[in-house]
């Protein structure tokens, strides 16, 4: 079958690279003029490594990763407030368990299709119009294409759930927090392998140094509105404003950003439909069912979902009714738990008050002590998901 996907990111190569394996023709449609990197670091374990092992690119996903150590939390004076050793989350993850830029481990995946799957880059899908054969998938670039089936896997803010589904405010739910992150060029200090974070009511700033004489720092906020400032200055004057009155290294890491000229900026926000697929129409990550940056899985989980989505097409013969139920059916209660713990996490990055933040650091503290580390660290990073063998 033909199958258009929306969105060269992180799910839409991974589908791409399954469908391929199993006789499909997909097309990548991206609308950014090239592939994008960048993003925050995220932690890479689970259900979403063991589909990297059986992707192959395990050894590229370590080789660009970053074993991190210790998680600081540090005042405003630079003490430091709480320390974790990260060996009882190794620990519990088995070993396979890793950090990396989400734009490298997008970049592993998609060079495992680009030579074999056509990727438009700079257009978006406009139109949708199914009929009796298939799908009719026009594009911003004044161009129209048929293909059998036509996948949303353009994240957070599909176009592809916009257009068959509806108006966007029916699925978010927006968790009340914005994020942030960028890339500081020769940024000291440095603390290799630790990521250092500073936390105050209601924000907080973190930064993790990268090869290179990079340092990536992340913010998270909360916001009453759930709304993206848009370019990239107003971008940069919502951090000033926001944490204008920061300690820690903040007004240093604020006067850095004129020299950036990339800033990831989102709301931290969950999708939840009453169903990922309609018609020949389907939706995978976090177009589907986006659990949010709390979650601490989110790419992993989008290539999982994209493995079962592929391998249940595979099974079905072309019966892609069968295939969207069975893969929604196998997939959608474990998402649905993931989303239920991410938000329990909402205090970590940004709790309400200063009682909130002595607590949290104190929980880290405690976790230091192997036995409760190990009983907590296993159950958070428990994964109750039995993968499929679909012999692909």
């Amino acid at each position: 079958m033909k199958v258009a996907i929306s969105g060269a990111g992180v799910a839409g190569p991974s589908l791409a690279y399954w469908l391929r394996r199993t006789g499909h023709e997909p097309t990548l449609i991206e609308r950014a003029p090239q592939f994008r990197t960048g993003g925050y670091v995220i932690d890479f374990w689970g259900v979403g490594y063991r589909i990297a092992q059986l992707m192959g690119i395990e050894k590229v996903i370590l080789d660009a990763g970053y074993q991190v150590h210790t998680i600081r939390s540090v005042g405003s004076d630079n003490r430091v407030r709480a320390s974790l050793s990260t060996d009882a989350i190794r620990k519990a993850a088995g070993q396979k368990f890793t950090s990396l830029p989400r734009g490298d481990l997008a970049a592993a995946i998609y060079d495992t299709v680009k030579d074999d799957v056509e990727t438009i880059f700079g257009n978006n899908i406009t139109a949708i119009n199914e009929h009796s054969d298939g799908v009719s998938v026009s594009f911003s670039g004044a161009m129209t294409r048929d293909f059998d089936l036509v996948i949303g896997a353009d994240g957070l803010h599909s176009n592809v759930r916009r257009l068959a589904f509806g108006p966007e405010t029916d699925a978010e739910h927006y968790l009340g927090c914005c994020v942030a992150a960028c890339v500081l060029e020769g940024y000291r200090p440095r603390d290799e392998l630790v990521y250092v974070t500073h936390t105050e009511p209601g924000r907080s700033v973190g930064r993790f140094s990268l090869r290179g004489d990079r340092t990536m720092v992340l913010f998270v906020f909360r916001s009453a509105e759930a709304a993206d400032p848009g370019n990239l200055e107003g971008r940069k004057a919502s951090l000033r404003t926001v944490y204008a009155d920061t300690g820690w290294e903040c007004p240093q890491i604020l006067a850095a950003l004129d020299d950036v000229d990339d800033l990831y900026f989102d709301v931290v926000s969950q999708i939840r439909l009453p169903s990922w697929s309609r018609g020949r129409t389907a939706l995978v990550g976090d177009a589907a069912a986006c659990v949010s940056l709390l979650a601490g899985e989110g790419t992993g989980l989008a290539m999982t979902e994209a493995y079962v989505l592929a391998g249940e097409l595979h099974c079905a013969q072309g019966d892609y009714r069968r295939a969207f139920a069975n893969y929604e059916k196998r997939m959608r209660r474990f998402i649905e738990d993931k989303q239920i713990a991410a938000q329990k996490f909402l205090p970590v990055f940004a709790t309400r008050t200063q009682f909130g933040v002595r607590f949290r650091d104190f929980v880290m503290g405690a976790l230091n002590f192997r036995p409760l580390a190990s009983l907590l660290v296993s159950r958070s990073l428990r994964d109750d998901f039995e993968l499929p063998d679909y012999a692909m």
